[in-house]
């Protein structure tokens, strides 16, 4: 493995941690340059990161370069994670094809004749996919030419839905002026909130517990928001649902790790629902694995780093709820401030971060060396900074005598945040010290792809892991 494509593969890999939100060109060059140069790691990794990953725009680039590489395995891989999709996701990947592929295969068009198929041999299953992706099931048929069902035509674009569909449901409940036969129709055919919302004319106890009973665990967090906004946190009984729901969220395999805790950024909850979410985020981010070596976590607070501080206190709550052995947190301009944490809690770092403040020049080897004379031996070293170090003693000196004395040569993960320079990667890597770069560019979703790097004994078997995935093949051609 020559230096280039050992870079390469870490960049892919860097840019899990960003969330293009839609902007799925700001990745698509890499993901482009990797699938040219290393084809068969990149189809192992998109694999790897569908089970794995958070970032559902990631998902979509990987699928949408599968689909149209050159490998038959690839197309293969493609064509099985395609049908796994909700219908705007595959609409997104057809756009993403056209716009930055150039084109979408016959292959990818077959793909998605399947998926529709598949759909319409089944009424229920085409209604609510209809239901909830209606323009995006539309923009599927006419965007490739597919010719649609008689269903999917009286449904998406004649708009004379059966008497048996959903659609045609969803006009009754629109036009009943009934909560309780609101209720009613809503429970019978388990209505979606995000669509039901819009067609109740008045959102009464009765019609919320309805609602909150067809959603799911990941709805209900998705939507706590517009919940909470629609008088359902008032009700005891509509709150104790809720609740109920929230707890589901923390063993549900179809939960986003960070999206509970976004969630209670996003709103004005109380104590215990904000408690109730942090516990969601931490079970989740259990799932992707356990730290079994000791970590030390060293956060930048020097000048204008408040961003440094903020993802640290995230970063350290995240590792200490899945780390079975000793963590070692220190905040640092030119000197060190170890931080310690009555708990794993965000809200418990956050009070251990109290009274850290953005300030001063930057030393980040004094943290390193208080580690050092405390005798607090570590397998890998996270730092969070921007890498502008202007104070001694440097890190990488530091590193060199905490290396001789304990007999040691921790892995050194930089997270970058804010305007970053790449002067300790430089100095490290000078020193031959084993040390990896991340971006955190985008936003706390992709938090918790971190997990697996911190979790495996090396970069080494990441890489395997990743490889040892197998890609899916299609069984009925």
């Amino acid at each position: 493995m020559n230096a280039a494509e050992r870079d390469l593969r870490l960049e892919m890999l860097n840019s899990l941690l960003t969330t293009p939100h839609r902007k799925l060109e700001d990745v698509a060059e890499l993901h482009q340059l990797m699938v040219e140069l290393d084809p068969i790691f990149y189809g192992h990794l998109g694999v790897w990161y569908s089970k794995n990953g958070d970032v559902r725009d990631h998902k979509e680039v990987f699928v949408g370069h599968l689909l149209t590489s050159p490998l038959t395995a690839h197309r293969e891989a493609g064509f099985v994670m395609l049908q796994e999709f909700p219908p705007y996701q595959v609409g997104r990947v057809v756009d993403f094809m056209k716009q930055h592929r150039g084109k979408v295969p016959r292959s990818s068009r077959t793909a998605v004749t399947q998926y529709l198929r598949d759909r319409e041999k089944n009424a229920r299953f085409f209604d609510r996919a209809a239901l909830r992706n209606r323009s995006a099931m539309k923009h599927l048929y006419a965007s490739l030419h597919i010719k649609p069902s008689d269903r999917a035509d009286a449904v998406l674009f004649k708009n004379k839905p059966p008497q048996d569909s959903l659609a045609y449901i969803l006009k009754q409940l629109a036009k009943s002026p009934n909560p309780a036969e609101q209720a009613a129709l809503i429970v019978e055919h388990n209505i979606p909130y995000p669509i039901a919302i819009g067609a109740v004319q008045q959102l009464t106890p009765t019609v919320l517990v309805a609602l909150i009973n067809s959603m799911s665990a990941q709805e209900v967090i998705n939507n706590l928001k517009s919940l909470q906004a629609r008088g359902a946190m008032d009700h005891p009984d509509v709150k104790a649902l809720i609740e109920g729901k929230l707890q589901q969220a923390q063993t549900s395999d179809r939960v986003s790790a960070y999206k509970a805790r976004v969630a209670a950024d996003a709103a004005n909850l109380d104590a215990d629902t904000t408690a109730q979410l942090e516990q969601i985020t931490n079970e989740q981010v259990k799932k992707r694995g356990k730290i079994s070596k000791p970590t030390g976590l060293l956060v930048d607070k020097s000048g204008s780093m408040n961003s440094a501080i903020d993802l640290g206190k995230r970063l350290a709550a995240m590792i200490s709820g899945i780390s079975e052995a000793e963590l070692y947190v220190y905040a640092f301009d030119t000197m060190p401030y170890p931080v310690t944490a009555q708990g794993s809690e965000l809200s418990d770092w956050e009070r251990a971060f109290d009274g850290i403040k953005a300030g001063g020049g930057t030393s980040i080897g004094c943290a390193l060396e208080a580690m050092r004379r405390k005798k607090q031996v570590v397998d890998q070293i996270i730092l969070v900074t921007d890498e502008g170090e202007n104070g001694h003693p440097h890190f990488a000196d530091v590193y060199q005598t905490y290396s001789r004395e304990f007999a040691v040569m921790p892995n050194v993960i930089i997270v970058r945040v804010g305007s970053f320079s790449n002067w300790v990667e430089t100095q490290l890597k000078q020193k031959q010290v084993p040390v990896e770069t991340f971006t955190f560019a985008g936003d706390y979703y992709s938090l918790p792809n971190l997990v697996p790097l911190l979790s495996r004994p090396s970069r080494l078997d990441l890489l395997m892991e990743i490889m040892d995935t197998p890609l899916p093949v299609r069984q009925n051609k």
